[in-house]
This record gives structure tokens, C-alpha cells and sequence, in this order.
């Protein structure tokens, strides 16, 4: 039904990194999602007040707190499409995710009123009284529900959006949530235990557990997420596509919504080249890098020797005393300062958040290592501990 929308009212529908075509695709997919979840709400509430089962009726106020999800990621999608003003001048694409955390504290809110009533129920229980229709609804919830949780995965991985991620979990959190219930129905005719109270117990459980998970999710890239191993590696290949560059470092990413990412990035270059054919290199290399990635590029170049088999021996030593502190542990810009008496070796460390040593643990460490292997080589070292 999704697939057949679409062609309708999206022109190019599998151009998914169209930003025009992303926010069509989270208007339509809320708007569908508003229509199913009010038809659910609507036959889970009349059958579940016919019947009695608090789980029930539960279940039918969270698909209608679904309903307002949907309703915000709508709106969420249509404002974080406006185009950068003087205000924002890198546009309003977080607003996707603060529509998606906004739809986490709903899913918050109706959990946690759930779970009081389905304890007042579990203390003072009251009869269910069973239906086959009550049933049949459940069963026919659980597959509509399957069916949401299908194509919002599946479009909110090819439009990367994580509001839409979030509310496919919503929706498969939803299947065991409505399966919970439908066995409190049944077991409810073969025993006196409150199952229907425990049943909205459980179901609240679930709910309150995808409102957290959802809230985390949409909190992380507010805060700011690393880049993806897979985007940073492509980044590094698409840069070494461009000759004269021959490494790549202090990669910083910075995400203000999806379709609205800026990279700085420092590019190594051989220092013996003219300066204006190096800086042309640069400036074709920003362009196309950021025409394939979808995103803004700003690159500082830096000069290196390539030539000098001192210099060169001396990497090595750097990089084979890192790897016996840590695998992880990377290093650049490295420059040699000969002296009569010593010579300054000068670089930077990428120490990564994980490292067991400190910061002046790590410094001490590999200048004494180094000075033990080349004596007279003193270490003029900078940490990055921010930088990918």
C-alpha cells in the first residue's frame, strides 16, 4: 500500500537522498500511520470496554498515543524540511529529531498512566468477560501493526531517519504488546488470577521500555553521535580518489539533521608541489567529495615531506610503539626539527576515549619509548582526543 502511495504522490520515489523526496516519504508515512492507528484505537476501545479487559483498552490508548507520533513526525518532517534563514543558517534539520523525542515523552507519559491503571487493576480485579470478536481484532492489531513496523523500517533505513527507526520499534514493540493481551483473554476464562491487571502491567512495561529506547535514540544526535565507521571510511575514499592527496586526519563531522551534514578534514599533501596546483587539487576535491557524500566539505591542507628516509624511519618507530599501547591509538602530522645536539620530532596523537592511560601517561610513555629506540630524538607530542 506504502510502495503504491508513493508512486502516487511522490515524484522520483526512489531518489532517497532527495531531501524533497525524504520529507514526502515521513509526511506520507505519518499521515498513513495516523489513519491505521485511529482505526485500531477505535475497534480495541469498543471491544475492549464490550469485554471489560483493561488490557484492552490499554493496548487502544497506546495506538492512539501512536496516532499523536505519527501526527508529530509529520510535522516534525515538514519543519525540519525549511530552508536556512538568518536565524539557522545550517537549516532546521534537528527538528526531526526533537519531533521524534517530543513523541518519546508522549510514549513516556501514556506508560507510565497505564501501568497505575493496570495496578488498580490488579488489586481490585474485575471480570472479563471473553468475546471470539475481541479476539479476532487483537489478531487482525497484530498484523496491521507487522505491517507498520515492515515499512517503517524499511523506508526509515533508506531515508536514514531516525524518527522513523524509532517508530518502527514502536510498532514491533506494539505485535508483543497485543499478543501479551490476547493471551490475558484466553487464560482469563480458565483461571480467577488477575491476568487482565498483569497483562496491562506488562503491556505498560513495553511501552515505557520504547518510549526510553526511543528517547535515547533521538537524544544521541542532538548531543552529537560520532560518524559512522562506514561514512568515515568512505570519507577517507573518496578524499585518497583525489591525487596529489596522500592521507587523511582530524576528520570533525557535524550533523544538524539528516541531508545537513558539514565535514572539516585535513588532507596531506607533498609539500615539494606548487602551492596553486595543490590548492586547485583542494578545492575540486571539496566539491566532489561533498557532491557523492550529500554533505559540505571544508579541507585544510597539509604540507608533508615524502622524500626524507629519516622522517620516514622514524613513522615507523611511531607507529610500532603506539600499536604496543593500543591498536586504536593513530598519529599525523609529522614534522623533524635536526639539531646539533637533538632533533625535535613533532606529531599528534589520536588517542581514542576508550584508552586505559591519561593523556600525560600516554605523552611520557611513547617519548621515552621513542628516545630508548632513537636516541637523541626528543618528542614534541599533542593529543586529540576529539577527532576521528
Amino acid at each position: 500500500m506504502i510502495s503504491l502511495l508513493a508512486r502516487i504522490f511522490i515524484k522520483n520515489p526512489k531518489d532517497y537522498s532527495n531531501e524533497q523526496v525524504r520529507t514526502q516519504y515521513g509526511i506520507l508515512t505519518g499521515g498513513f500511520g495516523i489513519f491505521l492507528n485511529i482505526l485500531l484505537f477505535a475497534g480495541k476501545l469498543v471491544f475492549g470496554l464490550l469485554s471489560a479487559s483493561v488490557a484492552m483498552v490499554a493496548d487502544a490508548f497506546n495506538n492512539l498515543s501512536d496516532a499523536a507520533s505519527s501526527l508529530v513526525q509529520m510535522l516534525g518532517f515538514r519543519l525540519a524540511a525549511k530552508a536556512p534563514d538568518s536565524d539557522h543558517p545550517y537549516g532546521h534539520g534537528r527538528l526531526e529529531y526533537i519531533a521524534g523525542l517530543i513523541i518519546s515523552f508522549l510514549i513516556l507519559l501514556v506508560g507510565a498512566e497505564l501501568f497505575k491503571s493496570s495496578v488498580n487493576a490488579l488489586i481490585h480485579p474485575e471480570p472479563v468477560i471473553w468475546n471470539i470478536w475481541s479476539i479476532i481484532i487483537m489478531g487482525l492489531a497484530i498484523l496491521v501493526k507487522f505491517y507498520m513496523f515492515f515499512y517503517n523500517n524499511s523506508i526509515g533505513k533508506k531515508i536514514n531517519s531516525v524518527a522513523m527507526r524509532a517508530t518502527a520499534k514502536d510498532s514491533f514493540n506494539d505485535v508483543i504488546s497485543t499478543s501479551v493481551v490476547i493471551i490475558s483473554i484466553i487464560l482469563s476464562r480458565f483461571t480467577t488470577l488477575p491476568v487482565d491487571g498483569i497483562g496491562g502491567i506488562i503491556v505498560a512495561c513495553f511501552i515505557l521500555y520504547t518510549g526510553y529506547d526511543s528517547a535515547k535514540e533521538t537524544i544521541h544526535p542532538l548531543l552529537g553521535n560520532p560518524p559512522e565507521p562506514e561514512f568515515v571510511k568512505r570519507i577517507e575514499e573518496e578524499m585518497l580518489a583525489h591525487p596529489p592527496i596522500v592521507g587523511v586526519h582530524d576528520l570533525i563531522v557535524h550533523d544538524y539533521g539528516p541531508g545537513r551534514v558539514m565535514i572539516s578534514v585535513h588532507a596531506e599533501v607533498p609539500g615539494d608541489q606548487n602551492v596553486y596546483e595543490l590548492h586547485d587539487a583542494i578545492d575540486v576535491a571539496e566539491f566532489d567529495v561533498g557532491q557523492k557524500l550529500n554533505c559540505k566539505v571544508v579541507i585544510h591542507m597539509d604540507p608533508i615531506d615524502l622524500k626524507n628516509e629519516r622522517l620516514a624511519e622514524l613513522k615507523t618507530v611511531i607507529g610500532e610503539e603506539l600499536q604496543k599501547i593500543d591498536s586504536a591509538l593513530k598519529f599525523h602530522d609529522v614534522r623533524m626539527v635536526p639539531g646539533t645536539t637533538h632533533t625535535n620530532l613533532i606529531f599528534d596523537i589520536v588517542r581514542p576515549y576508550e584508552c586505559k592511560l591519561s593523556e600525560e601517561e600516554l605523552v611520557k610513555t611513547v617519548r621515552d619509548n621513542i628516545f630508548q629506540r632513537c636516541p637523541g630524538v626528543i618528542c614534541v607530542i599533542t593529543v586529540d582526543n576529539s577527532y576521528v
